[in-house]
């Protein structure tokens, strides 16, 4: 069979229930163009495994097909909560601090101190893959950020924190980020794609690594 010639790519995620030669071929021949390996729910090893079962059913088809690599980036959360969950209303207040007690209505510890040296008041933190949105009234860039509620709703405990426009000092690749994208180069990879990119020096970063071996794919 023939490459496909077609501008527009499908690309498809695999996982649990899709990891297997089999479904793999069928999702190919239904139109799949590329295959999605994410890093956040997987390690090098289970990686590899994944590819050598791509690469077998692009022998078998006789066409190629892609393989893109997602790492993980920087898994940003806020702490624990006394009962687990909270309701913040729209309008209320509500404090992100560092003091390591649990968290209740009005504040909860949020453990990563570049988000306040990087936090500035008008800034927005989404919450809980976008469902709440807060914005900075106030902080020290050390201990706490303030915040508005602008969009309320419940908020448990371990949710994750985004971050549209504060700049972190720490980058976009963790010490995992790193031995993942090492590996995903020397298997191969069609593809590598970046999660958090925020600064032109994150992707330079990755680009010193990768050496042109493999495509470079940015999030935004």
């Amino acid at each position: 069979m023939l490459k496909r010639d077609r501008s527009v790519k499908i690309l498809a995620t695999l996982g649990p229930a899709s990891s297997d030669v089999e479904t793999i071929k069928a999702l190919h021949i239904a139109g799949a163009d590329i295959f999605r390996i994410n890093m956040s729910h997987g390690d090098p090893d289970k990686m590899r495994a994944m590819m050598a079962k791509i690469r077998e059913v692009e022998a078998d088809v006789g066409r190629p097909i892609g393989i893109l690599v997602d790492i993980q980036g920087p898994k940003l959360r806020v702490g624990m909560f006394a009962d687990d969950a909270v309701m913040l209303d729209k309008g209320a207040t509500f404090r992100l601090d560092t003091v390591d007690e649990p968290g209740n209505g009005e504040r909860v510890r949020l453990p990563h101190p570049d988000i306040f040296e990087g936090m500035q008041v008008g800034h927005t933190l989404l919450l809980d893959d976008g469902k709440l949105r807060l914005v900075c009234t106030a902080t020290d860039h050390a201990s706490f950020i303030d915040t508005e509620v602008v969009v309320g709703g419940k908020l448990s405990s371990r949710k994750g924190v985004s971050l549209p426009d504060t700049i972190l000092t720490s980058g976009a690749l963790t010490d995992k980020d790193r031995r993942d994208l090492q590996a995903a180069v020397e298997a191969e990879a069609d593809w590598i794609a970046l999660s958090f990119i925020q600064r032109p020096e994150d992707v330079a970063e990755v680009r010193k690594m990768v050496r042109g071996r493999s495509g470079i794919l940015s999030k935004i």
